[in-house]
Parts: structure tokens; sequence; C-alpha cells
């Protein structure tokens, strides 16, 4: 076989088709690039890998455009991985898939893939999760529950510690500005704690007798269908914020929940975590986690 000429046939059936059948740019770009991976890579069996860098000049000269080493290799591990993943999802472009790349974790990138379907994420969005580094941040009994495809919760997809973008590059933040650090990215936030959670209020006044209190936020996640109370700590977890957010929960419960809907859930983000306090607390519908400013 003539590997040479089969990758630039390729290449040239899928810039015809790329100016042709403009709707189907996507699926031709996968195929082609799922086809001259895999000529690579047989080619690179009869005749080394530096026949990469021979194809790389042939290819820019004859086509008139730049198929670097680079480009080329990249296509050789996307075979690779297509192969891992035996089926391509239709929604990810061939430059997502390029993202995914480095990952050496299946199950990491097709957690990448599952948000991509989810959410429409493009190339910068996927980009900055893997930055982010937010399938190592997911609890490891998520990621047990991924692999087994088990039932979720809707605290399992919360990451630890919870990234909270620093615009002001503050140092030592207060409970204050960390809410309005919050509020004015809240969109991303949302996206830390995981699927289906909306936001309700700030500062959501409820009446304990003759005293007023306020809760820092008041979410609810539709997908689970219960609200979620949320208290934010600028110091090291400590029990009487069990205690406090405990009241609230109660209070959203008795006064504010519907009978069909779920218990409230409750979320403390704080500095540092206590284990021993969570540990030996009595409520497990209240779960703590770090932030972390960026």
């Amino acid at each position: 076989m003539n590997y040479y000429t089969e990758i630039k046939n390729e290449l040239i059936n899928n810039e015809i088709n790329r100016k042709v059948k403009n709707y189907s740019i996507n699926k031709s770009d996968l195929n082609t690039y799922y086809n001259v991976g895999k000529l690579l890579s047989e080619a690179g069996k009869h005749y080394g890998e530096s026949i990469i860098k021979e194809y790389s000049k042939k290819l820019t000269t004859e086509l008139g455009k730049i198929y670097d080493v680079s480009s080329l290799n990249k296509m050789k591990k996307f075979y690779f991985l297509n192969k891992k993943l035996v089926t391509l999802s239709p929604k990810l472009s061939y430059s997502h898939y390029v993202e995914l790349l480095p990952c050496t974790n299946l199950n990491q990138i097709k957690y990448y893939i599952n948000q991509i379907e989810i959410y429409n994420l493009s190339v910068r969005q996927l980009r900055e999760k893997i930055k982010n580094k937010e399938y190592e941040r997911l609890d490891n009994n998520t990621k047990l529950k991924l692999i087994n495809k088990e039932e979720e919760k809707i605290t399992d997809f919360i990451k630890n510690p919870i990234i909270i973008k620093n615009k002001y590059n503050i140092t030592n933040i207060s409970e204050k500005m960390l809410k309005k650090l919050i509020l004015e990215d809240l969109e991303n936030f949302l996206l830390e704690l995981g699927d289906g959670f909306s936001y309700i209020s700030n500062e959501y006044k409820i009446k304990l007798g003759n005293y007023n209190n306020y809760i820092d936020l008041l979410l609810f996640n539709y997908k689970f269908n219960a609200f979620v109370v949320i208290e934010l700590k600028v110091t090291e977890l400590k029990k009487e914020h069990i205690g406090q957010i405990e009241v609230y929960m109660n209070y959203i419960d008795n006064n504010l929940k519907s009978i069909d809907q779920d218990k409230t859930i409750g979320i403390i983000i704080c500095k540092e975590n206590n284990e021993f306090i969570i540990k030996y607390s009595s409520d497990n519908r209240i779960i703590t986690k770090e932030f972390v400013l960026n």
C-alpha cells in the first residue's frame, strides 16, 4: 500500500467535503482524521516513526496547507483514542477531541465528553474545565459511580475544592466579599456545584421567633427537586456551623418545601474543612466543601 497517497487523498477529499457539504463538515473531519491517523500508525510500523516528518513536508508542499508533524501526530493519537472510546459523539468537534488528547485516564475523558454533551461546551470552555482539573476535584465515590453507572445524588458532582474566581485579587477575604465574588460569577459557581442548580436568593430572610436570620445563598435543584441552603465561611469549619445550617434547612423544610419535594440539602463552603466535625454530625443532608480563590 502507498500510505502517503492514501493519506493525501483523504485530506484532499476532506477539503472538498468542507466546501461542498457544509452541513457535514464535522463528520467529514472526524472520519478523515481517524483514517489518516490509522494510515500514519500503519506506515510507522513499516517505515519507522520518522516517516511522519517526511509525510509532513510532502503534504505541506503538495497541498499548499501546513500539515506539520504536530498536527499529524494529533491525528494519530486521535485514531488511538477513538479505538478506546469505540464510538465518537457527533456533538464533539475534532478540536474538542484534540483538547482531550493529553488526558491519560479514559474515565476522565468520558466525563468531559459527557459534560460537552450536556452543556454544549465550546472548545474554550472545555479547555477551562480541564485546566481547572474539574474531574480530579470530584469525590472518589462519585468517580466509581460514573464507572459503574450507578444512581447519582444531588451532592455527587460538587467539586472539592470549589474554585471561585478572584477578580479583585483579594488575599484576606471576608464572607461578604466571598459572596460578592460568587454572585458576580454565578453561572460558573453553579456549574462548580454540578447539574441542575438554580439561583433563588442571597441573604434570604427567615424569622426565628423575634429575630431575623439570613441564609447566605438559597438555591433549588430542579434535577433532584430539592432546596439547597448554602452557608459561606472564611474560616475552618466549626461545630456551630453545623447547628446553624441545620436550623436553616429545617426552617425551609417546614415553611417553603412542598409535600412533593425532597428534603433540603445543606452545603457549607469553608476555607478549611474539619473531617471530625462532619464525621460526628448526625445529619447526613449536610456536606462541607472547601473553596479556593483563583
